[in-house]
């Protein structure tokens, strides 16, 4: 039985799964917009947000923004990502609270019948 166990494993030792983690989301606020596998995106897509709300808390008045950009760099690994997140997803997303994502379902992939999706930031 499974209980208690929090996280996806998607078949990889935790520093490959980190890895890819970091860059997925990289390439999502690089793109606004990536293709991966259901499992992938529904790993990422509360890291990505958490990231967000981060960024838009030391935007906002009285936040704290150096800290909060040094917690986005140190996930992202990406400093002029980091600097995209704050000047443009945090002023984009400020009247929204949460839900900066969306999940549009492609089908099955040709060679392994692995679910796709699009995943991509809501305008």
């Amino acid at each position: 039985m499974r209980h208690q166990v929090a996280g996806k494993i998607l078949g990889r030792d935790s520093s490959h799964r980190k890895a890819l983690f970091r860059n997925l989301v990289r390439e999502l606020y690089i793109h606004e917009r990536i293709e991966t596998t259901e499992a992938k995106a529904r790993a990422i897509r509360g890291e990505a947000e958490k990231l967000i709300t981060k960024a838009k808390r030391g935007v906002a008045e009285g936040g704290n923004r150096v800290h909060a950009q040094r917690q986005v760099v140190a996930v992202l690994n990406d400093k002029t990502v980091a600097k995209k997140v704050f000047d443009e997803f945090a002023p984009r997303f400020a009247d929204r609270n949460g839900g900066y994502t969306r999940m549009i379902k492609l089908g099955k992939r040709q060679g392994d019948a692995a679910d796709m999706v699009i995943l991509e930031l809501v305008d």
